[in-house]
C-alpha cells in the first residue's frame, strides 16, 4: 500500500495537482518516546489527526488508503469522522487482502462509519465482490505499475545460465506462505539440480524458514536477499526464470504484476484477488493454498514447456498494460470529480 501511495501522489504531482501526504508513521516528536511503549502511539495519533483535521478545511477531496484491522480501526475510521465533521468529500481507497474476515467479525463497528465516505474504490473485482455482499458499491481502479521501471531484460535469454531461478517477494511473515515455496523447491529439485529461490524481504520468520531448508536438504538453494530498494528490485526480476507469490491472504500484489511487465512466469497461490488479475494456464500459473506438490509440478512444467513459458510471457505483457498510468489516470480523475460537493455515499 505504501509503494502505490507514493507512486499517485509522485504521479498526481507531476500532472500539476496540488497533493499533500499526511503520514501514518511520522517521526515521534521527542525522539525518546518511542521508547515507552503506551505513549509512543498517542505521541502519533494526535499530530496526526491534528494534520488530518487542518488539511481537511483547505483540500477539496480527502483519498484515504484504507486497511483491515487495527488499521482501519486507529488510521482510517477517525480521518472518515473529521472529514464528515468538516463536511469534506473522502473517497476510501480500500486495499485490505483480509477484508472478508475482517467485516464478519467487525461489519457492526465498519459500517456507520463507511457510510459517511463518499465514495469507495477497491483495486480487484474481487473487493468490490467482498463488499456487494454487505451492500456497499464500489468503483474498482487497478493498482498502478511502472511500465518504465519494470520491463524485460534485452540481454535475458531463457536457459543461458546454469542455473533456473525461481524468485519470491513478499515479507517474511506467516501469511504469505513461505514454506510452501521452499517445500515446492525441494520437490523439484529432484527432476532440476540447478534449481534456487532467492527470497527478498524481511520479517520475523526468517529463522524457521531457514531451519526448515535445511530439513529438506536444500539450505544451499534458498538464498535469502533481504530487502531490496528502487533499482535492485527492477534487476531482481529481469534475472529471474519464474516468480512464485505462495501467500494464503491476498488482495491485489502488485509483485505479480511487476513480474508480468517483466516478462517473468508466475506461479500464483489462487488465493483472494489473484484470480481476478491473472487466469491460470493463459497469464499465469495458479495453485491450491499451502500445495506444495503443486506449486512444484507447475515449477517443472514452465521448466520443461518452453511453449507455455512464451504464452504467459506474451500474455502477461498483454494483460499489464491495463496498469500503465496512462490507463489508470482517468479513473482516478473523474472519481474525484465526481465527489466534490457530494458528502455521503448512498
Amino acid at each position: 500500500m505504501a509503494t502505490q501511495t507514493r507512486q499517485l501522489v509522485d504521479l498526481l504531482s507531476a500532472e500539476g495537482h496540488n497533493v499533500h501526504v499526511v503520514q501514518t508513521n511520522s517521526a515521534y516528536s521527542p525522539a525518546w518516546i518511542k521508547k515507552i511503549r503506551g505513549a509512543r502511539a498517542i505521541f502519533r495519533l494526535l499530530p496526526y489527526f491534528r494534520k488530518v483535521w487542518q488539511l481537511a478545511g483547505k483540500v477539496n477531496v480527502i483519498h484515504l488508503m484504507a486497511n483491515s484491522g487495527w488499521s482501519w480501526q486507529l488510521f482510517s475510521a477517525p480521518v472518515i469522522w473529521i472529514a464528515w465533521i468538516r463536511k469534506t468529500p473522502l473517497i476510501v481507497n480500500y486495499r485490505g487482502g483480509e477484508a472478508p474476515q475482517y467485516f464478519s467479525r467487525s461489519m457492526p463497528w465498519i459500517r456507520p462509519t463507511m457510510k459517511r465516505a463518499v465514495k469507495i474504490v477497491v483495486p480487484s473485482g474481487y473487493l468490490e465482490k467482498v463488499f456487494g455482499e454487505y451492500g456497499f458499491q464500489c468503483e474498482v481502479i487497478p493498482n498502478i505499475v511502472n511500465l518504465e521501471r519494470f520491463m524485460p531484460n534485452p540481454a535475458a535469454s531463457y536457459k543461458t545460465n546454469s542455473r533456473f531461478t525461481l524468485i519470491v517477494t513478499r515479507n517474511l511473515e506467516p501469511i504469505y506462505g513461505l514454506p510452501t515455496a521452499i517445500k515446492a523447491l525441494a520437490l523439484a529439485a529432484d527432476h532440476i539440480p540447478s534449481i534456487e529461490v532467492l527470497i527478498a524481504g524481511t520479517g520475523p520468520e526468517k529463522e524457521r524458514l531457514k531451519n526448515l531448508s535445511k530439513r529438506l536438504g536444500v539450505d544451499d538453494k534458498v538464498h535469502f536477499v533481504g530487502r531490496l530498494g528502487p533499482g535492485e528490485i527492477e534487476k531482481f526480476y529481469q534475472g529471474a526464470d519464474v516468480m512464485l507469490n505462495p501467500t494464503t491472504v491476498d488482495n491485489m500484489p502488485n509483485s505479480i504484476l511487476e513480474a508480468l511487465a517483466s516478462c517473468v512466469p508466475v506461479i500464483s497461490t489462487n488465493i483472494g484477488g489473484v484470480p481476478y488479475m491473472v487466469e491460470h494456464n493463459n497469464t499465469a500459473l495458479l495453485v491450491p493454498v499451502n500445495d506444495e506438490e503443486e506449486m512444484a509440478r507447475q515449477i517443472l512444467r514452465l521448466y520443461k514447456d518452453d511453449k507455455l513459458r512464451e504464452k504467459l510471457i506474451v500474455n502477461g505483457l498483454q494483460e499489464v498494460a491495463q496498469y500503465s498510468w496512462l490507463s489508470v489516470k482517468p479513473l482516478w480523475l473523474s472519481a474525484y470529480n465526481s465527489v466534490q460537493h457530494k458528502l455521503r455515499i448512498n
